[in-house]
């Protein structure tokens, strides 16, 4: 009998050689070999518009073409960061050539991605939903550096909160999308996890399988693949949620990708979860095609970064016992 291993490995292949046959059909109309709008290939969402709108902006979903410029020039300037902070101490991103602007930037009069409420900003958390942030928070403050499970998905190489919704990054904000007669395939360029979208109208999981991504069904509607994604753990967050969020079980995230012409799409998500807001949220914005290929972000490969945080952890335990001690003793 095949393994998971051997099983997944033939269904990518299979679907790899459908994708390759449809790419070859596709007709100058706009349209793949099946009638799907054309989806394929390389694309980036990198920009500089924040995710939610910042304060000074308040009503202002817009810039002019003049202030979105100046905006861009100022958000791709050198950000040096204070000495003795986190920021600090992670490298600068433009000394490695790891910034807005290896890409280029996607052109975008939006001051915010968040464009429902209109205010550009997420909802505030219910309640009940605030509280089990607030407890959270407290638990990793004490609790945080105690194994690697108390560390974050993010930090353990799991997943990363970005990706579903899709959210641009701050580097290697790129995406693949494949297409075949009964699937789409998404792949972020920054945490690669191949997203296989069955399109055949097939039902979604029982609702007793849970997956880190959810689970995935798409539809083609007009110029548009429209996907639902239900059955997450109730373990993962969005970027951009407060700290000590998660998307609950009952999440449902409904996203859209829209052909505008040869080089454009228009992305739009919609997260609905009962637990955490009274109403929906939604970001849209723009993503440019770009040459291939996409790089591998091998996180998980040599993550000496999670074993060093932890034994830093217990190396300030024995400090701080080793101290304790010794004071113990001088006041004996």
């Amino acid at each position: 009998m095949l393994n998971a291993k051997t099983k997944r490995a033939a269904a990518t292949a299979a679907v790899a050689a459908a994708v390759t046959s449809a790419a070859a059909a596709a007709g100058a109309d706009g349209r793949n070999a099946f009638g799907q709008p054309d989806l394929q290939g390389y694309w980036t969402n990198n920009t500089v518009v924040p995710f939610e709108r910042p304060p000074e902006l308040a009503d202002k979903p817009f810039f002019t073409e003049e202030e979105a410029a100046e905006f861009t020039r100022r958000r791709l300037g050198p950000q040096e960061t204070e000495p003795g902070t986190a920021e600090d101490v992670h490298y600068q991103l433009t000394d490695f050539g790891l910034d807005h602007s290896q890409n280029g930037v996607v052109p975008n009069l939006r001051t915010s991605l968040v464009v429902d409420p209109p205010n550009g900003r997420l909802p505030p958390l219910k309640p009940e939903a605030a509280e089990a942030a607030r407890r959270r928070v407290e638990y990793q403050r004490e609790h945080g550096f105690d194994s690697a499970q108390d560390r974050s998905l993010a930090e353990r190489c799991i997943i990363w909160s970005h990706q579903i919704p899709i959210i641009p990054v701050g580097y290697n904000s790129n995406l693949q999308i494949y297409q075949a007669r009964d699937y789409a395939v998404i792949q972020t360029e920054m945490m690669p996890d191949a997203r296989i979208v069955p399109l055949d109208g097939r039902p979604p999981l029982p609702d007793a399988i849970r997956q880190w991504l959810g689970d995935s069904r798409g539809r083609y509607e007009g110029d548009a693949l429209v996907i639902e994604t239900t059955n997450f753990t109730g373990k993962s967050n969005i970027r951009g949620m407060p700290p000590g969020a998660l998307l609950s079980r009952d999440a449902r995230v409904t996203e859209r990708f829209e052909r505008v012409d040869d080089d454009r799409l228009l992305y739009r998500a919609t997260v609905e979860d009962p637990f955490n807001w009274a109403v929906p949220w939604t970001i849209e914005y723009p993503l440019a095609r770009i040459e291939g290929p996409m790089f591998e972000y091998a996180c998980h490969e040599g993550n000496y970064g999670l074993a060093n945080t932890l034994s830093g952890a217990r190396a300030e335990e024995r400090a701080a016992a080793e101290a304790a001690r010794k004071g113990g003793g001088e006041n004996d």
